[in-house]
């Protein structure tokens, strides 16, 4: 069971010389003697924390009770200090509730207030929205005064656009099928040699997938003791407390619950629980994953054979419920050419990787170095992808697969989409603030592929309906473009690119789940022409929300398929 609340003991136990058992938390309240300047993150690392004085002694509770652990405590609060076992999970709590405001304020505003240039709390500067501003009020006037050479050019920059844009994309494919990408993997660590592994997993109305999840955490392939599970818990989520408190939690299973604000996002959540991780390495799981049992095994190997600049390692992601309809097909297709031909191709020629959503392994250090997730980004993992890159560290693949949940009902794919599309439309702006700082920190090589896969994934969403439109309206149009017919121009012109792009497109969704051995998926790729318009209609939908509503989390409703 799960509480916060019942602190009761007698306080004989902190003069017992530590030789109590653990119990729960006192109920009277710390009298200040804290170590000075220590910081909140040095109780939370070392789970300990100065109690208060009793009969002068200073009393410090712990749940480490180990002598390296004990020795720390004396060096950081003296040698005189008697120490209190207590457990875990009422010291976290208890230390949760003293330093409320400042874990709080951290997850929101620790990348703002130490990076304010990679906070998309300011959705676009004014330079870009100059810009921005400029660039239409030049088209526009070059339209009023010049019509038919203006709609020449927009169809022409359309088209190549949309065609290099697949383009890339195929080159991708070639470079992340190559064998270099997908070579052996190191071998295995042996019990003894596994480090301490924390997984963080945010839940938000998630009542009704609170067994499984468990169950799914606990089928991992992971010496207990070597772990620390923890579940981000919204304080107002009654429902999914309640949940979790009805169940029977193993012990290295401990519950954090992040205070209501805003901005109401996920990696708001995984910052505040970020501080709560003890582990060398973490993982982010979401509440349906269902990863394959070796998966902390393989990502522990994969970061004790690479150096120490590598500090991440994405393992890929499909889904259980594949085969439910034709929109879950599709979108398998579209995860398997994601995660196992395009990020591999992007790791394979250096170029700065986006995350996925779940299943990114970092390294603790290296993570807190960057400051966490941003919390006003509604697509995190791209941005602390393209973040980790620019600040030296480097993101590879793990070849190990994580199986969720598809969406299975249109309006559900849609607003997932919409959320996605939003937040690299953040990213793109976010780090096109300075270009030449991108293009210092990214290199050439990098900055041109941040364009084409970031700029590129959204871009592509937005100008496939506008060739489909000026294709269209070429058959009304009337004019000449340097003694060619306006209507001929502008109608080979966009049928081409659509011909094109589409094609590219449609072979790739084909070859996606090929990998994988999914002969059964490759002719739904077929559908990709209707899959790509209704990822333009949460490209333009993501484009209006970016005005009006920038931080609104699009939650995507879990539980409704089998994950058997």
């Amino acid at each position: 069971m799960v509480s916060v609340d019942n602190f009761q003991v007698a306080k004989e136990t902190a003069l017992s010389g530590g030789k109590a058992q653990a119990r729960a938390w006192p109920v009277r309240a710390p009298s200040p003697f804290p170590a000075p300047n220590a910081p909140v993150s040095l109780y939370l690392q070392n789970l300990f924390y100065p109690w208060r004085r009793i009969r002068g002694v200073p009393v410090v509770a712990t749940a480490d009770m180990s002598a390296a652990n004990l020795a720390r405590i004396r060096s950081v609060c003296g040698a005189d200090v008697r120490v209190m076992p207590v457990e875990r999970r009422r010291l976290l709590d208890r230390i949760a509730r003293d330093h409320r405001d400042a874990l709080l304020d951290e997850a929101v505003n620790g990348l703002w207030r130490h990076e304010p240039q990679f906070s998309a709390r300011i959705v676009a500067t004014r330079g870009q929205m100059l810009c921005l501003g400029a660039s239409a009020a030049g088209f526009l006037a070059a339209l009023a005064l010049a019509p038919p050479p203006a709609i020449a050019a927009l169809t022409l920059l359309s088209s190549t656009g949309y065609i290099a844009n697949a383009a890339f994309r195929m080159g991708l494919v070639w470079m992340g099928a190559s064998d270099r990408v997908w070579s052996a993997p190191p071998p295995a660590l042996p019990d003894d040699a596994l480090p301490l592994y924390t997984i963080l997993v945010p839940l938000h109305r998630e009542a009704n997938i609170v067994p499984a999840l468990i169950a799914a955490l606990a089928a991992l392939d992971y010496p207990p003791d070597r772990l620390q599970i923890v579940l981000a818990l919204e304080a107002d989520d009654r429902d999914t407390i309640a949940a979790v408190e009805g169940a029977i939690l193993p012990p290295h299973f401990d519950c954090v619950f992040v205070p209501s604000g805003e901005p109401r996002t996920k990696p708001r959540a995984c910052n505040y629980a970020l501080q709560f991780a003890r582990g060398e390495f973490v993982v982010i799981y979401d509440a349906e994953d269902r990863p394959e049992p070796d998966q902390l095994r393989k990502a522990a190997a994969a970061f004790r054979a690479a150096p120490e600049t590598v500090a991440c390692f994405q393992a890929r992601l499909n889904f259980y419920n594949a085969d439910k309809n034709l929109l879950t097909r599709l979108f398998a297709d579209d995860y398997a050419l994601w995660f196992d031909y395009l990020l591999p191709g992007l790791e394979r020629i250096g170029i700065p990787m986006p995350l996925g959503g779940t299943s990114n392994h970092f390294r603790r250090a290296g993570l807190i170095a960057i400051h966490g997730w941003d919390p006003y980004n509604v697509t995190e993992d791209a941005d602390i992808g393209i973040r980790l890159a620019r600040m030296g560290y480097w993101v590879r693949t793990l070849d190990s697969t994580t199986f969720e949940e598809a969406p299975e009902k249109p309006r559900d794919w849609l607003g997932q989409r919409q959320r996605w599309l939003k937040g690299y439309m953040q990213t793109w702006l976010v780090h096109m603030r300075h270009p030449r700082r991108l293009l210092r920190h990214a290199g050439l090589l990098g900055f041109l592929g941040f364009q084409c896969f970031i700029g590129g994934t959204f871009a592509a969403a937005l100008l496939n309906p506008l060739l489909w439109l000026l294709c269209l309206a070429s058959l009304f149009m009337h004019g000449t473009v340097a003694s060619f017919s306006l209507r001929e121009f502008v109608g080979v012109t966009s049928l081409a690119g659509l011909l094109t792009g589409n094609s590219l497109l449609t072979y790739l969704m084909m070859l996606g789940p090929v990998r994988r051995g999914w002969l059964g998926l490759a002719p739904y790729g077929l559908a990709a022409i209707g899959y790509w318009l209704m990822i333009s209609i949460a490209g333009y939908r993501a484009v209006a929300e970016l005005r009006t509503d920038p931080w609104h989390w699009h939650k995507t409703p879990h539980g409704c398929a089998s994950a058997a």
